[in-house]
């Protein structure tokens, strides 16, 4: 008898914790990685914080990072409890900071990065590239900064440059500025037709797909925390998970290759600001 009623009291206490972790989140932070887009990422995700307020019953803040250099500080500091994040900081947040994938981001399927050149150009490789200049997309792009930087390693450019739109890099490339440039394929695709008088040619066809960005969470939730988030943003309405731009019943991405990638070109990225710009790590 004694023990059913001791057994009866653990069953109780341990509902009555688990109901306590429902009530009890406390204070979550949505890391908002917005390059480019400025305060209208904030208000894409004003709904969704009202709404993981009311369902965690937690005060829940969104923090903004304009560029690649505050997300990674964030991230280095595990300070967000959630981040929506693009492929390149989502490898380094998962490899480098314990941070759990829970969701895929939308965006375009099936995305490459290409290296792009003038039609009439002599350079038949990336090896060609050496001693010449060549424009990247912004720090933290997959297709544009870090597998370009991978697929260049081990050469010595003259310069890199840093394009603030793919369209600019084009209109690099197009007027001599640049001798060649990386995006995606899909941001070729779409802007290639404003420059009818030039032709252009994709040097190098990226093998792998890039995955696409994903929700994550720190790894300072605790696990049944972590749950209750899960589910709250699992069953949250179609119409405000897509205004945050996240699936909510699909499979996190494999972010495996990606994070191969971040890894190696990380070390020398200080270096290639300098000129020359040497693409690999000194002994």
């Amino acid at each position: 008898m004694l023990s059913r009623r001791l057994f009866l009291l653990q069953l109780l206490f341990l509902l009555t914790a688990c109901r306590a972790a429902e009530i009890d989140i406390g204070r979550l932070s949505i890391g908002v990685v917005s390059y480019g887009e400025g305060n209208r990422a904030l208000e894409r995700f004003s709904t969704l914080r009202d709404y993981l307020a009311a369902q965690l019953k937690a005060v829940v803040d969104l923090e903004p990072a304009y560029n690649e250099v505050q997300a990674l500080a964030q991230i280095k500091r595990r300070t967000w409890s959630l981040v929506f994040a693009p492929p390149g900081l989502a490898a380094i947040a998962i490899a480098e900071a314990q941070y759990l994938p829970l969701f895929p981001l939308e965006g375009l399927s099936k995305v490459r990065s290409v290296m792009l050149l003038l039609e009439d150009s002599s350079i038949q490789n990336l090896n060609g590239l050496a001693g010449k200049v060549v424009a990247l997309g912004q720090p933290g792009s997959a297709t544009g900064y870090y597998l370009p930087i991978y697929n260049l390693y081990g050469l010595t450019l003259a310069e890199v440059r840093f394009a603030p739109t793919p369209k600019t890099m084009l209109q690099w490339i197009a007027d001599g500025e640049v001798v060649a440039g990386a995006m995606s394929l899909a941001e070729f695709e779409r802007y290639r037709s404003e420059f009818a008088q030039t032709k252009f040619r994709i040097l190098y066809l990226e093998k792998k797909e890039v995955p696409a960005g994903a929700v994550l969470a720190g790894p300072r939730i605790e696990l049944n925390q972590l749950e209750q988030v899960r589910r709250a943003l699992e069953s949250a309405p179609p119409n405000m998970a897509a205004a945050a731009g996240y699936i909510p019943n699909a499979k996190s991405p494999d972010y495996k290759y990606l994070i191969e990638v971040v890894k190696r070109v990380r070390p020398i990225a200080e270096r290639i600001k300098q000129k020359p710009a040497p693409l690999y790590e000194m002994k």
